[in-house]
Order: structure tokens, then C-alpha cells, then sequence
């Protein structure tokens, strides 16, 4: 299935593990299963998983030995146990574990947690994913507002990393004084448009862009190239 997510069962009872891998596959799920440590350390050094639900008493490295790979490969883990003890269940918290759950469980409910995790750890990624602008020798990485020039940060104060944010997201497009104010400083500035014209002088001085941003005559400005 295209776009589904891959969940990595690793249980040794084979008819827990077929009960978890029929329910997941009709929620949608792709799913991969292994019936103890050695093998679950195999799939995982192969293959990318978005989840593995993760049972404890495992023959040879059981589930709490397992949770360092886990961890390395960044796969979030649910640990589905007969170990019921609040001890066990307050260690697979601590390491990092997102839930515990224990036998008997109520599929429904395990979906419903599956679900939510999941949930979590994409909201996660999305967080964490980088925007990267490159021009010419300067970079711009949005999330961190972090400007370099050969490899080197630029400082610049937060409208001249507006404007220039602005412009390397749209470049080649041409933009009017009163729509990068509009933009950039918001509607209800009350400035003039000779704002602008000084703010992009002082990009060019501390970028060395001279040629790279461009004086469209009697409209505004756009910048040359990028991506």
C-alpha cells in the first residue's frame, strides 16, 4: 500500500503475532513481523519502520535490550507485554517507550494507541523538517532563521531576514514596494515604501548581491535565480 505505514510487530507468540498483523493490515497498515530479538535487530538494520509494537519476554535479546536500536533507527516503540508488574511498565516509560500496554488487550484499543502515536511521530518529523534556500554562495535555513555565506552566519535583524525570506522563497518574481510592505512589514504599517528601498540596500551591502537583487524599474524588486 502505497503511503501506509510500516509497523514492525515482534512477538514470539505466533498467534498474538498473526491477531496484530490481520488487524493492522485491514487498518491500512504494512507490516512486517518477527518472532524474537535477533531477527527483529535484522529487519530493522534493513528496512525503515514508522513503528513497532514490541513485546518483552523475547527469546535471546528481549524488548528492553532491543530499545537502543529502536532508538538509533528513530522508530517510536509500544510495548505490548504480559508483564503487568508497575516496575516494568515505569522502566519501558523511562527508557522512551511512547505506551505500555499489557495482556490481555482489547485490539481496538491497541488501534486507537497505534494511531495516535503515529499521529505524534509525523507531527514530530514535520517539526523537524528543514527548509533550505540556496543562492549563489549564501544559504538560508528557515527554521534555525539562520543566514550563511560560505559556510560563514550573516547577521541580520528580523526584517532583513523578513525581506529576505521573502525573496528567496519567490524568486524571478517581481514584487511591487507596496506588496513587500504589505508582506513583509504587514497591512497595517504605516510607513513609507522608502522602507523597502532601504532594507533591500542593506541586504545587497551584507550579502554581496548587487546583481542578485534586481531593480525592476518603476515597479520594485525581484531576485535573480535561487531555489
Amino acid at each position: 500500500m502505497e503511503n501506509a505505514s510500516k509497523i514492525l510487530i515482534v512477538e514470539d507468540d505466533p498467534s498474538i503475532s498473526d491477531l496484530l498483523e490481520m488487524n493492522f493490515s485491514v487498518a491500512g497498515y504494512c507490516c512486517d513481523a518477527a518472532n524474537n530479538g535477533k531477527d527483529a535487530l535484522e529487519r530493522i538494520r534493513r528496512n525503515a519502520y514508522d513503528l513497532a509494537v514490541l513485546d518483552i519476554m523475547l527469546p535471546g535479546i528481549d524488548g528492553f535490550e532491543l530499545f537502543q536500536d529502536m532508538q538509533e533507527k528513530q522508530i517510536p516503540i509500544i510495548y505490548l507485554s504480559a508483564k503487568s508488574d508497575t516496575h516494568s511498565k515505569v522502566k519501558g516509560l523511562k527508557m522512551g517507550a511512547e505506551d505500555y500496554i499489557t495482556k490481555p488487550f482489547d485490539v481496538l484499543e491497541l488501534l486507537v494507541r497505534v494511531e495516535k502515536v503515529l499521529q505524534r511521530h509525523q507531527k514530530k518529523q514535520r517539526e523537524h523538517r528543514q527548509t533550505i534556500y540556496q543562492i549563489g554562495d549564501v544559504t538560508v535555513r528557515e527554521q534555525e532563521h539562520m543566514v550563511l555565506q560560505n559556510g560563514v552566519p550573516v547577521e541580520l535583524k528580523p526584517m532583513e531576514y523578513a525581506l529576505l525570506l521573502m525573496l528567496v522563497k519567490h524568486p524571478n518574481m517581481v514584487f511591487s514596494r507596496e506588496q513587500l510592505l504589505d508582506e513583509v512589514w504587514g497591512e497595517a504599517y504605516l510607513g513609507e515604501s522608502r522602507t523597502v528601498d532601504n532594507h533591500i540596500a542593506i541586504l545587497r551591502k551584507k550579502l554581496n548581491w548587487g546583481d542578485t537583487i534586481v531593480t525592476v524599474h518603476r515597479i520594485g524588486y525581484k531576485l535573480a535565480g535561487g531555489r
